[in-house]
Formats: structure tokens, C-alpha cells, sequence
């Protein structure tokens, strides 16, 4: 009773400071706030501030939030362990057997290399440039920005 009392009074307020804020000619402000104002107004109506209020001082209510929440920190435990080991047992069983059959066969010694290697075009020692080059292409471009 008392709460949807105080629900209607903060919504009678907002909506005479909506009504101010409307004659200061901030038509779109008066209109936030009258739609912010409304709102404890409209969960009176609902009968969600009953609920609420049913719901905070209730111990059962209370219980089930704890069952709810260790409901979901199993259900959490068991997701990240899943995650960890690689995937659902029959999964992990899937890919055991399917590992068993691509093996190798005992009698291989080393997997194939393909075709021949790439040699490498380019020169073994590459021609060193001239140091005084670098520094003057530097040097150009901090002159240029006058440093």
C-alpha cells in the first residue's frame, strides 16, 4: 500500500515538473521526463510493485534464487570443463577413431618431402649500399620539414 503510494507521488511530481519544463518552452525534455515519470506509475498499475514486494520478503522466493543460481554455475562448471577436455565424450571418441585410422603405417620412416625444394634466386651476399646515401635521403626529408 504504501509503495504504490510513493509510486503515484513521484509520478504526479514528474509530471508537474514536465508540465514546468514544458511552459519553459523545452517541449522535448518535458516530454523525457514525463515518459521517465510514468513509468513507477505504470508498474503500480501492472501489479509489478506488488510482486516485487511479495517477492523481496519472501524466504522461498529468496531459496529459489539460490537453486537458480547454483543451477547455473553447474551448468557453467560443466561447459568450461567440456571446453577444456575438447568437446562432448562422443567427440572425443570420434576423433580417437578417426586418429587410429589415419596413422602412419609401421614400415614409414619419414613423411615424403614432395618435389624438389626452391633454390633461391636472389644472391647468396647481397651488394652493401653506400651509408652516406641513407643519411642523405634522411637528411633531405628533415630539411624539407625544417628540422
Amino acid at each position: 500500500m504504501i509503495a504504490e503510494t510513493v509510486c503515484s507521488a513521484v509520478a504526479a511530481a514528474g509530471l508537474g515538473i514536465a508540465a514546468v519544463t514544458a511552459y519553459r518552452k523545452r517541449f522535448l525534455a518535458a516530454a523525457r521526463i514525463a515518459a521517465y515519470s510514468l513509468v513507477p506509475l505504470g508498474l503500480v498499475m501492472t501489479g509489478v510493485v506488488d510482486w516485487l514486494a511479495d517477492t523481496a520478503f519472501s524466504p522461498t522466493a529468496w531459496a529459489g534464487f539460490a537453486v537458480l543460481g547454483a543451477s547455473w554455475l553447474l551448468f557453467a562448471s560443466t561447459r568450461a570443463v567440456e571446453r577444456r577436455r575438447g568437446g562432448t565424450r562422443k567427440e572425443r571418441k570420434e576423433a580417437r577413431a578417426s586418429a587410429r585410422s589415419e596413422a602412419v603405417a609401421p614400415t614409414a620412416s619419414a613423411p615424403s618431402l614432395g618435389p624438389g625444394s626452391r633454390q633461391s634466386t636472389r644472391p647468396a651476399t647481397a651488394p652493401k649500399a653506400d651509408a652516406g646515401d641513407d643519411f642523405s635521403d634522411i637528411e633531405a626529408i628533415l630539411k624539407k620539414h625544417g628540422i
